[in-house]
């Protein structure tokens, strides 16, 4: 008897499956945070994979309070440098940005992102404070200062300064404007946090592999890998539900909610023997994530204060016992 559950091949769900535009993903939402001014966002760069043994920290599971082994994500976080501040207003057609200053003293190596001589430098005392709605603070990363990079061009995005009133954030950002800003100064251990990452890249992928739809007959010998049909003669063009070839990877995607475990200086505590599998030694301070991130090591990952935890276990800090620095190079 034929079976009548044939669920489509594939999902629509992040079409079009075209390349990002650049490595870098960035936020286009930001939580409300609490009433106390704070930086919402962080760029570290992946360095790969290890895992921990740490105290069970979810109080409704089977191993709570016992210690489990669990992977982790290491990422280098080396400080970021704020270069301005950008304010705007709520306006029906959206965000417009109302004013901007730029810091004096930033690193040589941002002029090759940006052309600094055309840039106001200034003070945030001169906004308009009742025409300011939203705060956010235009940051640089420093990838001269990891070992493990060969480039040396700064990424530049905006940070949202979040939580307490527009001046409390204006405040904030100007006590931050020319200064760098570290990890701590965004996220402790035991937060919640989003993760954004551009994926590894594979290339142009045929439908079997893009797609996931089943080979043809062994008797197709010229066509067993093809989605056909293409559909019908009728509108005269290939609809988009269709799963043809076409770019597979290099997508930009966003994981919600992992745990930020630890934070540390000594980069020593958590660099494997031989270094890690396509990256290198990590010479910065680091921060260890719950599971898994998108993309390859080397790439740049975004960090957000988390957008949809609302209901969750609080944990001050999680209790990291042990971290595996056992050689990555294989056998």
């Amino acid at each position: 008897m034929v079976d009548t559950h044939h669920p489509k091949r594939g999902s629509q769900a992040f079409s079009p499956r075209k390349r990002a535009s650049e490595p870098l993903a960035r936020f286009r939402s930001w939580p409300d945070d609490g009433p106390q001014a704070t930086v919402q966002g962080f760029t570290g760069f992946k360095a790969g994979m290890t895992h921990v043994m740490l105290v069970d920290y979810r109080p409704t599971s089977t191993t709570s309070g016992q210690e489990v082994r669990e992977a982790v994500t290491v990422l280098e976080v080396p400080p970021m440098g704020v270069a301005g501040v950008r304010a705007y207003r709520e306006t029906p057609y959206g965000l417009k940005a109302e004013n901007e200053v730029w810091a004096e003293d930033v690193d040589d190596e941002l002029d090759e992102r940006v052309h600094l001589s055309d840039k106001r430098v200034g003070t945030i005392d001169d906004f308009d404070r009742d025409r300011v709605d939203e705060v956010r603070l235009i940051t640089y990363n420093k990838p001269y200062e990891v070992t493990a990079l060969d480039r040396k061009v700064p990424d530049v995005t905006e940070m949202r300064v979040g939580g307490g009133e527009v001046d409390e954030r204006l405040e904030l950002a100007s006590d931050l404007l020319g200064t760098d800003l570290d990890i701590t100064d965004v996220a402790d251990a035991g937060r919640m946090l989003d993760v954004a990452a551009v994926t590894k890249g594979k290339g142009l992928q045929g439908s079997v592999k893009r797609w996931g739809v089943k080979l043809q007959s062994h008797k197709n010998s010229k066509n067993r890998r093809d989605a056909s049909p293409l559909g019908p003669f009728q509108p005269r063009f290939i609809r988009p539900q269709v799963p043809l070839p076409g770019q597979m990877g290099f997508h930009q995607r966003t994981e919600l909610n992992k745990r930020l475990l630890m934070v540390g200086e000594d980069p020593e505590e958590i660099n494997p023997d031989g270094g890690f599998v396509r990256y290198g030694e990590v010479s910065n301070p680091f921060a260890l994530l719950h599971g898994t991130t998108p993309g390859p090591s080397t790439r740049p990952v975004s960090l957000r204060h988390a957008l949809r935890y609302e209901e969750g276990v609080e944990v001050e800090k999680p209790n990291v016992t042990y971290i595996s620095t056992a050689s990555k190079q294989g056998r």
